[in-house]
């Protein structure tokens, strides 16, 4: 049930200044149904409202929406058609800073930075007695994580940023220098997680459900600390969360890829879109955005879902992918396919319907069009339509942050923080809680089975011809490793963490280079369709990843200032 209504509303009219009754602006008319600033943040309503707009920025398309399949196209899980919007030039690293999705986004988290701001600025001289449902600190709270959770995805997707903590009311506002990462972390991010902490509350009921928690502040100041390489301090607020006895893993993990089920237990951080509240326009533009569409619901599933049931299949599983997904050896040893691939991509032999069909018998492309061997779930109606709507539109919410994702970061702050044998075993304990979610067996049973070694699974079996995966001892660096390229990467496909991940950790010319080895051998191996297991080509694969590899260096880590953004700002 959808709780929040982050509706966009005319508060943005907030930056009109005060108007002067000299004789100069005596006969102008002011516009009856704008919000004058100065009329404003009066009441405990006004701010909540303001807090609301905050929330509405995380519904736009280059944050939570349509736009993302641009950084889902960035790594080694996916790969994409030359002819799809947003998506080509990310899969094979040849943006620029002209690109849409690049200047977009830029804007997008700017809208909720400078939204974000009025309210802190406001909310500091208001007094105390206005507030009774609320509590003035955690109403600032909020915004305050709010604001650090922009910036955040601002200098982890760009390297850098334009540090505003005041309200922009007029270019020379506008007009400053950039700011490192590390300032921007230092003197907003951090502090600003902090203060939510410590002032919001660990849990919300009824029709606050969905707002901002003291969990979140800690999560998201754990990942701060992770991606600043301070493995106590990350492992710290990772505990904290653990140990609160607020979340936990749900049974099922499509509980957290549909529309049913929402703001469960495991959601820490999530978007929430609707199908039915303000449907506004059709197409692309069904986001909420910087132009104000109106709509609460999402596009995204659009881009995803299957061509020819609605769906425009922009993001297709890479071969990589697809072999972990199979690899991912049930625990109770039965044959078929465990139950986080049945949550997040569809090959052919997908047990089960599909769009609420046999896969192979929906219309559209064949399996294995444009080279595909499965089809992306994570974020479309297949579970309850047989096509996506025609308005492209989708009320699943988006899950920034999830327990599951907390418990894979702080199994690496423990595996990066110190090679002890207890920091091993306490972060595979973590891991292996994923991994029987999941159905498939676990780290621990493995290293019982093989005599403390547990299998390289992110090796292709099939493209290296072999029958049994390569077996390594269980130490610091092999559970890293495997949390690397096969837990985090099987457990949070698409859902906006791989580039980061590999960006941070150094690896994105090694996994790079290992998709499109694989594929290479793979069109060797399978020159004409074989229909055999684990792909099941029906004709033979293509080559994704070789533009890739051949146009990546360090300077592609991050994405360039927007164009526009350089033109206007006389300061950079």
């Amino acid at each position: 049930m959808k709780i929040l209504n982050y509706k966009i509303y005319t508060l943005l009219a907030i930056l009109i200044g005060l108007v002067g009754c000299d004789e100069d602006t005596f006969l102008e008319e002011l516009t009856p149904n704008a919000y004058d600033a100065a009329l404003f943040w009066q009441t405990e309503n006004d701010f909540n409202s303001g807090l609301t707009t905050i929330y509405g920025a995380l519904q736009f398309s280059s944050i939570s929406g349509r736009q993302i399949v641009s950084e889902m196209a960035q790594g080694d899980l996916s790969f994409t058609t030359t002819f799809a919007p947003f998506t080509p030039q990310f899969l094979n690293l040849s943006f620029n800073d002209t690109d849409l999705s690049v200047t977009n986004k830029w804007n997008e988290l700017y809208i909720g930075i400078n939204r974000a701001n009025q309210v802190i600025q406001n909310i500091a001289t208001a007094d105390e007695n206005l507030f009774n449902t609320y509590n003035k600190s955690e109403i600032e709270g909020q915004a305050r994580f709010l604001r650090a959770f922009f910036y955040f995805q601002l200098v982890n997707t760009y390297g850098q940023g334009i540090l505003h903590t005041e309200t922009i009311t007029s270019d020379a506002d506008a007009l400053k220098e950039m700011s490192t990462l590390e300032e921007i972390t230092n003197t907003v991010i951090i502090p600003d997680l902090k203060y939510a902490q410590e002032n919001i509350r660990a849990s919300w009921t009824g029709t606050d459900v969905g707002r901002i928690t003291s969990g979140a502040a800690s999560s998201l100041l754990g990942k701060v600390y992770l991606y600043n390489k301070e493995w106590s301090l990350a492992a710290t607020e990772f505990a904290k969360v653990v140990d609160s006895g607020v979340y936990s893993l749900v049974a099922d993990p499509m509980d957290n890829f549909t529309h049913f089920n929402e703001f469960n237990e495991e959601s820490i951080l999530e978007t929430n879109y609707s199908f039915d509240l303000s449907a506004g326009i059709g197409g692309n533009n069904v986001d909420d955005n910087q132009f104000s569409s109106g709509a609460e619901a999402t596009a995204l599933s659009g881009p995803i879902g299957k061509q020819g049931n609605g769906g425009f299949n922009q993001i297709f599983p890479s071969y990589y992918l697809h072999e972990l997904m199979v690899n991912d050896e049930k625990a109770d040893g039965t044959d078929g396919h465990s139950n986080r691939l049945s949550a997040s991509i569809a090959p052919s032999n997908y047990e089960g319907d599909y769009y609420q069909a046999t896969l192979l018998d929906l219309p559209g492309p064949s399996y294995n069009a444009y080279g595909a061997s499965a089809y992306v779930k994570k974020h479309s109606n297949w579970y309850h339509l047989n096509k996506e709507p025609e308005l492209s539109r989708s009320g699943i919410n988006f899950r920034h942050i999830r327990y599951a994702d907390v418990l894979l970061m702080y199994a690496e702050a423990l595996l990066e923080g110190g090679t002890n044998n207890g920091n091993v075993d306490r972060a595979i304990e973590l891991i292996d809680l994923v991994r029987t979610r999941a159905g498939v067996k676990t780290l621990a049973t493995y290293r019982t089975e093989n005599g403390n070694q547990i299998p390289e699974l992110h090796t292709s079996l099939d493209a290296n011809d072999l029958t049994e995966f390569p077996l390594v001892n269980v130490d610091a660096k092999a559970i890293l490793t495997h949390l690397q390229y096969v837990e985090r990467p099987l457990e949070l496909c698409y859902e906006g963490h791989r580039w980061k991940d590999l960006v941070r950790w150094g690896i994105v010319a090694d996994a790079l280079e290992n998709a499109n080895d694989q594929e290479a051998k793979l069109v060797t191996k399978y020159p004409l369709a074989n229909n055999v297991a684990p792909f099941f080509f029906r004709t033979m694969p293509l080559r994704h990843y070789q533009d890739a590899v051949n146009n990546y260096n360090s300077n592609k880590d991050y994405w360039p200032i927007p164009n526009k953004e350089l033109q206007n700002n006389s300061s950079l």
